[in-house]
């Protein structure tokens, strides 16, 4: 006692006069006996771990005097192997303490049933834990009577015997359990299945074919949750009961403890950079609802915006959330709970990667998809002719355009195919009206070209679906070897399928011809022929056909 007054004198003298550079010397020097101890210490390194005396994987005491040749992890050695030493006779009587005089200092000598255990001497203490060498051995006594305890346990038919039964009584308590939780599940079931089939719950019925019984799906998960608790449970309770597996037993449940502060710490710590994330998200949602509004009236025509056309309304909408919902979860992401842990980070790298893979092919055709939407070359509803397919537009997606043919058939056509290839709007020109209708004829030149003309106008004037306001064109395309190439163009009325009048046009086109006996001189002819190739009206309904008048 009275060297350490004489220290804190010192130390208040010296830190009187300012000396800081000799005070953190003498401090430096003084901690540097707080590196080993007697007390067991709460976090040991390697170093620590082996000078501690474990029993049943609890410390007792911790060594740091050397005697002679024997350091302190050899002390250590030997009196692990004294303990393994002792038989249940041994165990049975207590340990006691000795003072004793060696290697020139006071130490305690700590025996059982006459055999000597240890020696604690006044050069494996340590002045940080203010404790003397009569105390120290105290608490060392008590911790080595705490694990003899379960030694004679061990040693203990008796108790191992009670320990058994335990175990089977609650392995069956157990069973027991899991037996009442899937009879109670199975009950819930055809209780919530009943309800379903008499159209009874506070789930509307509309919503089963998706949700189905999402009331039995729930239960379920809680009875698994309860189940895997109370086999963890059941489990830290059997480690407990055997002295060598006590120490599992104490690991589990202390490990259970410690997640369960740790989940509360984490879900407590997160709430205020959820609360951002919440905000952020919920300015994001009311701007879009604005620019939602803003474009809708634009759509309808009810607001013009300099460069924004209704056609492009859409996927400019599309485009605008895409964008704010990023730069949304771009500021969000750093107020996400896990944001910096290396799974984040796993799953960041993962879609980086595959967007990388993936994203050529796709990028083509979006970037395709944005230049035929803002180019506003096609619109829904537009009749087209793409390559070999003719038909009606019925979507223009951000990767695809689909096109009903007059078969029916759904084409879809990728838009980078659409961009790069040769596109024909037939009704580009006929916003909201029909479209327009071409057809070519060859006839020879010993037909007058008027009485021609004349012929093609009477076969579309007889053809349903034209819209005759708008006066029949015949052109004149070409003069070739053997013939005149006509052309005739005619106005679909709205609605009217290009295919049907197609078809109907070109019948009544044959029956105009053969009733003035010119020949079409279609397919081309090498030679012609003695006499004209056309059908007689006598034989225009030879069979199987019959007349209108007489269907069969």
């Amino acid at each position: 006692m009275g060297d350490s007054r004489l220290r804190v004198m010192e130390l208040l003298a010296w830190l009187r006069k300012g000396r800081l550079c000799v005070l953190l010397a003498w401090l430096a020097f003084f901690g540097s006996f707080h590196l080993q101890a007697a007390e067991p210490r709460q976090m040991p390194s390697d170093q620590e771990k082996a000078r501690t005396v474990f029993i049943f994987h609890q410390p007792v005491v911790m060594l740091q005097a050397t005697f002679g040749l024997s350091t302190p992890e050899e002390r250590v050695l030997r009196i692990r192997n004294t303990l393994r030493s002792l038989n249940g006779e041994d165990i049975r009587h207590p340990v006691q303490i000795l003072s004793v005089q060696r290697y020139g200092q006071q130490g305690r000598l700590f025996v059982i049933n006459g055999k000597p255990l240890m020696l604690l001497s006044e050069s494996d203490l340590d002045e940080g834990d203010d404790l003397t060498l009569d105390q120290a051995a105290q608490r060392v006594l008590a911790r080595f009577n705490t694990q003899r305890t379960s030694l004679a346990e061990q040693y203990s038919s008796s108790y191992l015997a009670i320990a058994t039964l335990k175990v089977v009584a609650g392995t069956a308590v157990l069973i027991l359990l899991y037996y009442a939780a899937f009879t109670s599940w199975a009950k819930v079931k055809a209780y919530f299945t009943a309800r379903i089939l008499l159209k009874k719950g506070w789930i509307p019925y509309r919503w089963r074919s998706l949700l189905g019984a999402v009331e039995v799906h729930l239960y379920a998960i809680l009875i698994i949750f309860l189940s895997i608790v109370a086999f963890y449970l059941w489990l830290s309770w059997l480690f407990r009961l055997y002295p060598w597996t006590r120490i599992w037993g104490e690991s589990l449940g202390d490990w259970s403890v410690d997640v369960v502060q740790k989940i509360a710490l984490a879900i407590v710590s997160a709430f205020p950079g959820l609360m951002i994330v919440a905000i952020i998200f919920l300015i994001t949602a009311f701007i879009l609802k604005l620019l939602k509004i803003l474009l809708k009236r634009v759509e309808t025509r009810k607001t013009q915006v300099p460069g924004l056309h209704p056609e492009t309304v859409g996927a400019t909408r599309k485009l605008i959330s895409v964008m704010v919902w990023l730069f949304a979860l771009s500021a969000a992401y750093p107020f996400l709970p896990g944001a910096n842990s290396l799974a984040f980070k796993g799953v960041s790298v993962f879609f980086g990667l595959m967007l990388t893979l993936g994203s050529a092919g796709v990028m083509n055709h979006a970037m395709s998809g944005l230049v035929l939407i803002y180019s506003r070359a096609l619109r829904k509803g537009d009749v087209i002719r793409i390559g070999d397919n003719e038909g009606l537009v019925s979507e223009i997606g951000m990767l695809a355009t689909k096109i009903i043919t007059r078969e029916s058939y759904v084409v879809t056509v990728p838009n980078a195919v659409v961009v790069s290839g040769k596109i024909t709007n037939l009704s580009a020109q006929n916003p909201g009206g029909g479209v327009n209708l071409t057809t070519r004829v060859t006839i020879g030149y010993d037909t007058p070209w008027r009485q021609v003309h004349a012929m093609l106008e009477l076969a579309a004037s007889r053809t349903q679906g034209i819209d005759l306001q708008h006066k029949p064109l015949v052109r004149q395309l070409s003069l070739m070897d053997w013939y005149i190439a006509y052309e005739l163009q005619v106005h679909l009325r709205p609605g009217e399928s290009l295919a049907t009048v197609r078809s109907e046009l070109h019948s009544h086109i044959q029956d105009v011809f053969n009733e003035f006996n010119v020949q079409i001189m279609s397919p081309n002819f090498v030679n012609q022929p003695e006499t004209a190739v056309m059908v007689t009206q006598d034989n225009w309904f030879a069979a199987p056909a019959s007349p209108p008048d007489n269907p069969k």
